[in-house]
């Protein structure tokens, strides 16, 4: 009973607040200390005690009350900091302040009007003394960086000579009381799990503090840099160094399974987890900060200073911090796939998509890291979560900024020569993946996702085509062997994407061909000897190149082609017979398409790849300008500016016809063919539902009319640039060879005819080998912003425990219900 007594006094306190006339007397501390006493024992009862609607009518109605509630919270935190936070009433104070912190900042926030109000000093002071006066915001960020090294609150006592006292917190060395052992830190403090709740609860309030980026357009945030991240960061935080030491050790040392008994996350709480999911959030947020990169308006001070946390973790080189970090991140983004004898026996944890940005960050900022990745064989570690997430993700909406990020990790990695090499390491299915059943390498299983993501993925991944395919390109001069499965996925790909009325229904499809030809040509040319899968494929399925380089360009055959397509009414359902007995992994679960009520957050468009990649010779050695681009795909322009347009609100039939195509040209690359093993092929499209306010990208047509008509010249225009030289040439020296093997000795073996070539060498037969290319990833605003609304999006949807953003007026995305 007394506990319903505290509550509702409190709950009395917070109406009276916003039910007075006049404003509240600050110096009536009787009524302010209601709002912090030991009324209320946790978060949860903040966020229901009190409502949204009363902070708004707060706001709107006495602002005077708002203004003074965040002052005396303030001013309660320094408090406690000068007196070292010693007795557990002060405690109890601080955590109560935490929380209605947390609880009011959002609706701060996002009234544009109270837009500097943490950045002004407290009222009632002289000019002289208001000079001298920190803003509120620094004043807060002080006090719960403070906070955070207070010992016998957050962190445990060091040894002290002399009397048993506490340490005064303005004098304390927080080197000394770093969280975890790992990155320039040997010592690993004994755990307690209080600690762990109070640090979580202050990391909360620090995000919230940061959030303030959620309540900008994207095109506000380049010219008006975060101002709480930037203080944060700066050397005017003395716990700068101690602070990004203990969340990144904190985030890297986590194993989530302990000792791994069968059940022990359900018999005890983890108290680390939550504080693990904070540290990484924060670590993220102050990461995406680059003040090197920002152009301050001239209004606001041009002298911004570096950002500690970006250097820090660009100056780490040591190997064994490197294995450190890489270790921590494998060991959380596998977590959740570790098969177990006993279902759910050990704890999972579903932070992925924080790691990945964070394994992005560490790797754009810490070049160092990226290639220590790239030598050791953990980047496979990496690389199948990847994948996994990928191919899981592909038909649900909700989760096409994960299909993303993933795809942009690999897009860098294979712009180093690493990546190919490690692919040819043999692949166990340790994970269960709804992909056909193979034998082979990383490579192979490289390509079988993609191929599953492109032909029965969700009609908002096409902007990824480019990217996926580039992946590919990077790394086939290095696969010494590609699978039977992998091999006829790739020809699968080209027999669909080459179709006339495909071609012919979009200006940019054609670049999608242009792709899968220099994978063949790479293969062919570097990696012959150990590819007889694929030069088999290639032999047995030349009907396709023959068609490509007879591909009709007069306007007569171009008008049938789409008309052709124009008359596809019939029903999806065509899949080859082996397609249907094509078994997927053990234990594996087909992808699901998002529930109902999922929330979404709206992502900008995706960068072209032409502005995400920049084309770099694999050998080095050779300059730029003596590079003999004879491949043919260097002439072709990959992106015109008016290749995607972004339509935000309903959608229109225009914004499928993409998908809509390609679902057809799976479709007619199954008709009548039982030769070809196809995976769910177009049966399995998830076709996208317009939702209104959602955000799409969508190919635009190059008339006024708004219909996009392909003419002869333009076909002729990228046409004869083909390169299909080698191919053509292959398939002139070995197909007559394999068909007089056939007839000699009566061949009706697949096998027989793959020992012949695999004995068989084109050495000196064809054209002189062109220099591999490697389309390396650029930085560029585009990906930036992406990035940034992506992040915030994940944790927005992350911290539904207390709702800290829910239901505000979020302005750099729009939260759809999928």
């Amino acid at each position: 009973m007394g506990n319903v007594d505290t509550k509702l006094n409190f709950r009395k306190a917070v109406v009276q607040l916003t039910s007075k006339a006049e404003p509240v007397d600050p110096n009536e501390d009787s009524f302010w200390d209601q709002f912090w006493s030991e009324n209320v024992t946790s978060v949860q009862d903040i966020f229901t005690l009190v409502p949204a609607g009363e902070i708004r009518q707060l706001r709107e109605d006495a602002p005077a009350n708002l203004a003074t509630l965040c002052y005396k919270a303030v001013e309660k935190l320094v408090k406690a900091v000068d007196n070292s936070c010693r007795t557990h009433q002060e405690q109890q104070t601080v955590l109560n302040c935490v929380r209605i912190l947390t609880r009011i900042l959002p609706y701060i926030f996002e009234d544009s009007e109270w837009k500097g109000f943490f950045w002004s000093s407290l009222p009632g002071k002289n000019d002289e003394e208001e000079q001298e006066a920190l803003p509120l915001a620094q004043s807060l960020l002080n006090a719960i960086c403070d906070l955070l090294f207070c010992p016998d609150f957050t962190v445990s006592f060091g040894r002290k000579n002399g009397p048993d006292k506490a340490e005064d917190l303005s004098l304390i060395d927080s080197c000394e009381y770093i969280w975890e052992a790992g990155v320039g830190f040997a010592h690993s403090p004994p755990r307690n799990p209080a600690h762990d709740l109070n640090r979580t609860e202050l990391l909360k309030l620090l995000l919230t503090c940061f959030s303030e980026t959620m309540y900008q357009p994207p095109t506000d945030i380049a010219q008006s840099p975060n101002k709480w991240i930037i203080h944060l960061t700066s050397a005017e935080n003395r716990h700068a160094l101690p602070m990004f030491t203990s969340l990144l050790n904190t985030v890297c040392a986590y194993d989530p399974v302990g000792l791994g008994v069968p059940y022990n996350h359900l018999i005890f709480n983890d108290s680390l987890e939550p504080l693990v999911e904070a540290a990484l959030q924060i670590l993220i947020v102050t990461l995406d900060h680059d003040t090197s990169l920002s152009t301050p308006a001239e209004s606001e001070d041009p002298a911004i200073p570096d950002n500690l946390f970006i250097n820090y973790l660009s100056r780490i080189h040591r190997d064994e911090d490197f294995q450190f970090i890489l270790s921590g991140v494998t060991r959380l983004l596998n977590n959740p796939l570790v098969q177990t004898y006993l279902p759910n026996s050990t704890k999972k944890v579903h932070f992925h998509q924080e790691l990945l940005v964070f394994l992005w960050k560490m790797c754009d900022y810490n070049k160092k890291f990226l290639y220590f990745v790239l030598k050791s064989s953990d980047v496979l570690d990496i690389l199948v979560p990847i994948l996994y997430h990928l191919n899981d993700s592909r038909a649900d909406q909700s989760r096409v900024g994960l299909m993303h990020i993933g795809v942009f990790i690999l897009l860098l990695l294979s712009g180093e020569r690493n990546l190919g090499v490690r692919l040819n390491k043999p692949y166990t299915a340790t994970v269960p993946m709804d992909i056909p059943v193979f034998t082979g390498t990383h490579a192979d299983l490289l390509v079988i996702v993609f191929h599953k993501i492109i032909t029965t993925g969700h009609q908002r991944l096409q902007p990824l085509f480019d990217c996926l395919l580039t992946i590919l390109v990077n790394v086939s001069p290095y696969l010494k062997t590609l699978s039977m499965v992998a091999s006829t996925k790739l020809l699968h790909l080209l027999e669909a994407f080459s179709t006339p009325w495909f071609l012919f229904s979009a200006p940019q499809n054609h670049h999608l061909v242009f792709f899968l030809l220099e994978i063949f040509n790479n293969i062919i040319q570097y990696q012959f000897d150990g590819n007889s899968n694929l030069v088999y494929t290639i032999i047995r399925k030349r009907q396709v190149f023959h068609s490509l380089a007879n591909l009709p360009s007069d306007y007569g055959t171009i008008a049938k082609s789409i008309n052709k397509k124009s008359k596809f009414t019939k029903l999806r359902s065509s899949i080859s017979t082996e397609n249907m007995s094509e078994v997927a992994m053990e234990g594996s679960r087909p992808a699901l398409p998002a529930e109902p009520g999922t929330l979404n957050a709206t992502l900008p468009d995706t960068p072209q790849i032409g502005q995400m990649t920049e084309r770099e010779s694999a050998h080095p050695a050779t300059s730029p300008s003596e590079q003999p681009l004879t491949n043919g795909m260097a002439a072709v322009t990959l992106n015109s500016p008016t290749a995607t347009a972004v339509s935000i609100g309903n959608g229109t039939m225009q914004e499928v016809t993409f998908m809509d195509n390609i679902s057809q040209a799976f479709d007619k690359s199954n008709e009548g063919k039982s030769e070809t093993t196809h995976s769910d092929d177009s049966a399995r499209i998830v076709r996208a539902v317009n939702t209104r306010n959602s955000l799409r990208v969508s190919i635009t047509n190059e008339n006024i009319s708004g219909q996009w008509v392909p003419t002869g010249e333009w076909v002729h225009s990228w046409k004869s640039k083909l390169p299909l030289q080698t191919i053509m040439r292959l398939l002139q020296v070995l197909v007559p060879q394999v068909e007089k093997i056939c007839i000699d000795k009566g061949l009706t073996d697949e096998s027989e005819i793959l020992k012949f070539l695999q004995h068989g060498t084109l050495v000196g037969l064809l054209p002189v080998p062109h220099p591999i290319l490697i389309r390396k990833y650029q930085a560029n605003s585009g990906t930036t912003t992406w990035f940034r609304t992506y992040m915030w999006g994940v944790i927005y949807l992350r911290n539904m425990d207390p709702p800290i953003w829910y239901d505000t007026d979020v302005k750099l995305f729009e939260i759809q219900r999928v």
